[in-house]
């Protein structure tokens, strides 16, 4: 188990919602980190869906840096749906 890879665990709880990150868990392949998932992290029937990424296959922004990715966006306003009233049968949103 030593070198066995790091895998991140996304879980979605029910169909048409997000997957969302869980946790952690080292594996030796796809198929084991699956298993492993569902058996730590949906015990209770919390998902409908498992992903499993390894840790190594993630690349992230670095917060420290957080103001020169994102402050282009910021004049953008265009861009995000805030603008626009959605009716009350539109869920998930």
């Amino acid at each position: 188990m030593k070198n066995w890879p790091l895998w991140e665990v996304f879980i979605r709880s029910k169909n048409g919602l997000e997957h969302r990150h869980c946790g952690s868990l080292h594996a030796s392949d796809a198929t084991m980190a699956l298993e492993n998932a569902r058996d730590v992290y949906t015990r209770r029937m919390e998902g409908v869906s498992i992903w499993v990424v390894p840790s190594a296959q993630i690349t992230a922004s670095n917060p420290e840096h957080s103001a020169e990715l994102f402050e282009p966006a910021k004049d953008k306003v265009y861009r995000h749906p805030t603008f626009y009233e959605l009716p009350d049968e539109l869920k998930h949103m």
